[in-house]
């Protein structure tokens, strides 16, 4: 007999970039299908309903019903459930599967190869209450936990605690079983011939609360077995009650699915060629648990096609958005010369396993693994991980804003953003001294609001095949911009200050003209580039050109990176776009040896965080007004993100939409995904005016009309942040400085944008103590209206007091407006004063809303405030006395 072959490698990455036609219409990635499993309780112990204490302020129950459940409380409301089981099904499941990953630029995709086994079964053995003074090392608890590897975990536990051990398994079907009837058990005795082999493992939930709204849990797996039982199965007939019925019951059960595994046998060569004999862990954990047919969910970080999610599996993985995302045809294009470049709905720069619900339920992962959220089925929610633990949080709160409050206090929040940043527009430029102070002089002719002139090619621009692209060496050129420092104190000198670009990877430099340093060459030296397989700098191809990447988990990069931003700084900077941090591939390998999949996920945080201590440390180091004036703060803004992106950074834009009207890469997608990413932490979001990714091929074309341009200003004039970009091909779309008409419109919404800076303030605040967005879908304050539930793009709230219905369509003059009711408010249309929702519109709604046309032409959006309010006051004050009204 040969030698068993070796196990599949638990990742094999497979590079795409090289391959010049695709296919245009690329499979959906091959993954497990939602696992279904048998829950199996210890007949001995619960029979009957029992509460167990999750610290101070938490239940978890145990209901016999139906196969067995467990539902989780908070004492301010007992009779409610934040968490539950499905009854008679597993919780947890586990397996071990080869990952596939195929990436080519940014662009990734994975695939479960080979799956070896799943454990879908479980069984309960134990559940027991944990106090401090059970943790000796020569305690009882201390016994269960042996083997399971939790390390530190006990450190930051609360007690009391909760511990739930049993078995999960794969039960393989046996053939015929002898039942005999011995005294008063039955026995069920299986032929070791006619039994295949079954694996299984030792599983330990650990239960915690975190703080009172929050409650921790961990799962942990012993180490693999395969076994067979050769000893029967004994259960006394007191529990089985009935006759055949029972019987049958127990037939289903399976042979020595409620007892601990007492022998094992010899692998196969087949088991061995499959590789269940090589590995001693799983890499794949199943959380289930119930959810309600009418449930909606929410959240899942940015994402650019919809606000609800159920019926769908969400992946969890950070990578480019693609181009189009199933929009059409450009889509199909972009997939066939680059290796699924289009994305599809799920692609996302900034994804987070986090969700909330229509039943005020809400639930995350930490860790960084890539995860999948299953919402298919009515009544259960899947979580699939890619790991051999899984690790998170159950919130409890009584409505979506206090569920967002409850998250951002664990992940982080945004620190409030200087005004100067959001006191007027942010002029994206590009074309150097010259050009920029042609441009400063036509603004100042139409009395355009300006905070800062953001200059994307300050590092120089090169010729390549597509292109004029960014030399990618962080320091000014000083051929594009003569005179930059006269530049910068020329802003400065009327309060606008200057924003630049730069991002975690280096570009070869040796050609560059005007070069004081080659970067690459710098960090090559010093070995904090990313490696590939053979130790040397890894390569990453982008577009035309090859780029290395930072690797910041190497001890020296941080610093050298600051030090990279210190002299930007230096040079006059005070603010910049921290692009990427997408793109680290999976067969990377980083000084921490971690696993390349949580890496990739986990390195825009780590881009982050060396951008915001940098800013930290540098206003500490400040003397006089240049620290104690707010002013005087730096800013960054960030596009790749992951659960915990807020702690860091300090600002998000949405990436490169397409300049089109269409639904998942276009004007629609940047109302979505500024909506979801606020319900997921993400405070301060805003887009590119204009959006970014144009296409001008003589059979497709995508360029930016005027009538868009000017519709995304209306829009953007009530995000965060009001910045222009040029796109990544300025000539072919029309820019805000194109005409007389673009030049005028972006003046009056600069202005209106000004008008409520008084509230952005308020609101910016808020949110950098409680982490609600600036704007904000209409289920945060309104969960009770179903009908807001089916809003994604069509509008949305900022702070409670102005709500917006843009116009997202081309040629539209008119809008269908939302207006929600509930405590009895009306709405103010700020241009003709129009009352909506007073008694004159009773025939028309319910207690909940209502819905009718409004006229929108260009240049007066449908904008409206709440009648009365002092906020709606004001802003139509100011609109008046800056001649807007």
């Amino acid at each position: 007999m040969p030698p068993p072959s070796p196990p599949p490698p638990p990742l094999r990455v497979s590079k795409k970039h090289h391959k010049h036609i695709n296919n245009p219409f690329p499979s959906t990635p091959k993954s497990i299908p939602l696992v279904h499993g048998k829950l199996f309780p210890n007949l001995h112990t619960l029979t009957q309903h029992h509460s167990f204490p999750v610290g101070k302020d938490f239940l978890l129950s145990w209901s016999p019903k139906n196969g067995g459940y467990f539902s989780l409380s908070h004492h301010s409301l007992p009779h409610g459930t934040i968490w539950s089981t499905v009854p008679g099904q597993a919780f947890v499941s586990a397996g071990l599967a080869q990952t596939k990953a195929e990436e080519s630029r940014g662009s990734f995709v994975i695939r479960n190869g080979h799956v070896s086994f799943v454990c879908n079964h479980q069984s309960i053995e134990g559940i027991r209450i944990i106090n401090q003074s059970e943790m000796g090392k020569k305690s009882k608890v201390r016994d269960l936990i042996d083997g399971f590897d939790f390390g530190g975990e006990f450190k930051s536990t609360h007690f009391p605690a909760l511990l739930i051990t049993g078995w999960v398994f794969s039960e393989k079907k046996a053939e015929n079983p002898i039942k005999r009837i011995v005294g008063s058990k039955i026995k069920i005795f299986m032929s070791r011939r006619s039994r295949r082999p079954s694996v299984a493992a030792r599983y330990c939930l650990l239960l915690d609360q975190k703080n009172t709204n929050e409650v921790g849990f961990v799962f942990r797996f012993g180490e693999l077995n395969l076994h067979a039982h050769t000893k029967a199965l004994h259960v006394p007939l007191s529990s089985l009650g009935g006759q055949k019925r029972k019987l049958r019951r127990l037939r289903r059960w399976r042979v020595g699915c409620l007892s601990r595994p007492r022998s094992f046998v010899v692998l196969s060569s087949d088991d061995e060629r499959e590789g269940i004999g090589k590995v001693r862990e799983f890499n794949r954990v199943f959380i289930t648990h119930s959810s309600e047919e009418d449930e909606r969910f929410f959240g899942f970080g940015e994402q650019f096609s919809h606000m609800e999610f159920k019926g769908k599996r969400v992946p969890i993985f950070v990578q480019e958005q693609g181009i189009g995302r199933g929009d059409q045809p450009i889509t199909f294009a972009a997939n066939l010369v680059s290796y699924r470049a289009g994305g599809d709905w799920s692609t996302t720069y900034a994804p987070s396993p986090f969700y909330m619900t229509s039943k005020m339920k809400s639930f995350y992962l930490e860790g960084y693994s890539y995860s999948i959220f299953d919402l298919t089925k009515h009544d259960r929610v899947q979580v699939q991980i890619y790991n051999n633990i899984a690790r998170g949080r159950i919130l409890y709160g009584t409505s979506p804003a206090e569920l967002i409050e409850r998250f951002t206090e664990t992940i982080g929040r945004s620190p409030e953003l200087p005004k100067w940043v959001m006191s007027g527009a942010i002029v994206g430029m590009q074309g150097g001294t010259e050009a920029v102070r042609r441009i400063w002089e036509i603004l100042q002719d139409y009395s355009v609001p300006v905070s800062a002139f953001w200059l994307q090619d300050w590092v120089g621009q090169r010729e390549t095949i597509i292109g004029s692209q960014l030399w990618w060496n962080w320091e000014v050129d000083t051929g594009r911009y003569a005179g930059w420092t006269q530049l910068v104190n020329d802003f400065q000198a009327q309060d606008v200050r200057v924003m630049a670009y730069c991002n975690p990877c280096l570009a070869p430099s040796h050609d560059k003209p005007n070069k004081k340093r080659n970067l690459f060459e710098e960090a090559k030296n010093l070995g904090i580039l990313v490696k590939d397989g053979e130790g040397y700098p890894y390569m990453v191809a982008n577009t035309s050109f090859d780029v290395g990447m930072l690797d910041f988990t190497h001890p020296s990069t941080s610093g050298w990176m600051k030090q990279i931003l210190h002299e930007m700084v230096d040079s006059g900077v005070r603010g910049w776009m921290a692009d990427f941090g997408e793109g680290l591939p999976l067969d990377a390998h980083l000084f921490s040896g971690e696993d390349p999949i949580s890496a990739h996920n986990r390195y825009p945080e780590l881009w982050a965080k060396v951008n915001r201590e940098f800013v930290d440390e540098w206003k500490s180091n400040r003397h006089g007004k240049e620290r104690d004036d707010p002013e005087e703060s730096l800013v960054f803004f960030m596009r790749a993100g992951f659960r915990n992106s807020p702690r860091w950074a300090m600002l998000f834009w949405e990436g490169d939409q397409m300049v089109s009207w269409q639904n998942h890469d276009g004007i629609k997608s940047a109302v979505t995904g500024l909506l979801s990413s606020g319900l997921s932490g993400y405070a301060f979001n805003h887009s590119d005016i204009g959006g970014y990714c144009s296409v001008n091929l003589p059979f497709m074309k995508y360029q930016r009309t005027e009538e868009l341009l000017l519709r995304w200003m209306e829009l953007n004039a009530f995000n965060t942040v009001f910045r222009t970009h040029e796109g990544n091909n300025p000539s072919a779309n029309i820019q805000f400085y194109s005409n007389s008409r673009t030049l005028s419109h972006f003046a009056r919404f600069a202005k209106v944008y000004k008008a409520w800076k008084f509230y952005r303030i308020q609101l910016v605040k808020e949110a950098s103590e409680k982490g609600l967005p600036v704007s904000r879908h209409l289920f945060i304050h309104y969960p009770d209206d179903k009908h807001v539930y089916s809003l994604s793009y069509q509008q949305f709230l900022v702070g409670t007091e102005i709500l917006v219905v843009p116009v997202l369509d081309k040629g539209r003059k008119e809008v269908k407006a939302y207006f929600p009711l509930s405590g009895g408010c009306s709405w103010q249309h700020i241009w003709t004063g129009k009352i909506y929702g007073s008694s004159n519109h009773s025939n028309h709604h319910n207690s909940q809303g209502f819905e009718t046309y409004v006229e929108a032409p260009i240049g007066n959006p449908a904008v409206f405030v709440k009648s009365g309010s002092l906020v709606g006051k004001t802003f139509m004050k100011n609109l008046k006395d800056l001649n807007i009204l």
